[in-house]
């Protein structure tokens, strides 16, 4: 078993009984424990964790998880009071092991999938179940209905239901569960707010930059940032006061990064170091987390990271929503369906390797091409949170209610 801890949030991979064993304390206080079942959907969930922590002081989330992708897209993402751990098998030893070590006080299943097994346990011991996110498709429908019973029985053990479209309701009200336990709410990546950022430091950057011609990096993941860089030198021979602003995936990688860039003959500096920009400075490596929504309304051009290399891309929401002009790779699958909607309208660049980024990148930072961009991204940008601010209001209401 892994047992570390990235910026303020915990990680524990493993599921065997000696592992069991190992798992970091549970916080004291309430504790609201969701299920992430892909990439897409924990970077909705780290959105929605990230206020319900802001509006509950005493509050810890555990984010469980299946798969490797999902830990490694929450690798160095998640917030203060946030616990990371895989969820063990749907059996009763690690189940029962598993609620007693972490007693949470709200359990939040999500998307396509939940174990049957640890719907009951969880339900028996009187903790309150909510399914978020909820997706049936018409296939799952099908094989649903093989022990429509068993499934009856189970859905009428959630308190409620936010489905993603109507089709899903019906299915999961032909599968029997109640009209009163269910909603049409819609996805959360499509509604998901503005991120946050510190004006203050926004304006002081500002400052720092003076105008400038300025790009980002976003999200990136081992193996772009040289390709970055040689975009960055190329593009720089047609804008020579060119400033590149590199925010990883994982900030931790920022020794590593800042090594690379001073071999590359690259003049830095970090923002982890409390290093200020300067008209000598040519690479920002912006190594601390938790500050993206700083970049994006910083950089009216961003490239989105994870996707030169197959990590499955970022969100692009997060840029659209914030006016950044938007460019990326090739390896998107984690976004695909957000990524083709703003393909369709015209609203991001698409690169295939080095060479084209530099290339595209150039025509990119054009105040014109970028600032048509943005506003095409903006314009399909779903500006409608209702499917992020009922998630919101649903949790709020039963953890108030726990805490009385």
């Amino acid at each position: 078993m892994l047992l570390s801890r990235y910026g303020e949030g915990w990680f524990a991979r493993g599921t065997s009984e000696q592992d069991l064993l190992q798992r970091p304390d549970r916080p004291d206080g309430p504790l609201i424990w969701i299920h992430a079942e892909s990439v897409s959907g924990a970077d909705a969930i780290l959105t929605l964790v990230r206020t319900l922590l802001n509006q509950n002081p005493n509050l810890s989330c555990l984010i469980t998880s299946t798969t490797e992708a999902v830990a490694r897209a929450l690798n160095g993402q998640m917030p203060a009071r946030t616990i990371n751990q895989t969820i063990p098998a749907d059996a009763e030893k690690q189940i029962s092991a598993f609620l007693d070590h972490w007693q949470p006080d709200l359990s939040v299943w999500t998307e396509t999938s939940f174990q049957p097994a640890f719907v009951v346990e969880t339900s028996r011991r009187k903790i309150l179940i909510v399914y978020i996110e909820a997706i049936m498709s018409t296939k799952s429908f099908g094989r649903y209905r093989l022990f429509n019973g068993m499934t009856t029985s189970l859905l009428h053990r959630f308190d409620h239901i936010l489905t993603q479209d109507d089709a899903s309701k019906k299915h999961l009200q032909n599968l029997g569960a109640r009209p009163s336990q269910i909603e049409v709410s819609g996805r959360l990546n499509d509604s998901v707010p503005p991120l946050s950022h510190d004006e203050t430091h926004r304006k002081a950057l500002a400052r720092a930059i003076a105008g400038r011609a300025l790009w980002l990096a976003a999200m990136t993941c081992d193996g772009e940032e040289q390709t970055i860089i040689a975009a960055h030198k190329s593009a720089r021979r047609s804008y020579p006061e060119l400033l590149l602003i590199i925010a990883p995936r994982d900030p931790s990688r920022g020794d590593e990064i800042a090594a690379m860039l001073c071999d590359q003959g690259c003049a830095i500096a970090r923002r982890s170091k409390n290093q200020q920009i300067d008209m000598r400075t040519e690479v920002y490596l912006a190594d601390v987390p938790e500050e993206l929504g700083l970049w994006y309304r910083l950089a009216p051009v961003s490239f989105l990271g994870g996707s030169l290399v197959a990590c499955g891309g970022c969100n692009p929401l997060n840029a659209a929503a914030l006016g950044s002009a938007i460019l990326h790779g090739p390896e998107v699958f984690d976004f695909a369906d957000t990524y083709d909607t703003l393909s369709a309208a015209a609203a991001c660049v698409s690169v295939t390797d080095g060479p084209d980024l530099a290339k595209k990148l150039e025509a990119t930072l054009s105040p014109e091409r970028a600032a048509h961009l943005a506003t095409a991204a903006w314009g399909a940008f779903n500006q409608n949170s209702r499917g992020y601010d009922r998630a919101v209001d649903l949790l709020q209401t039963y953890l108030r209610n726990e805490a009385t």
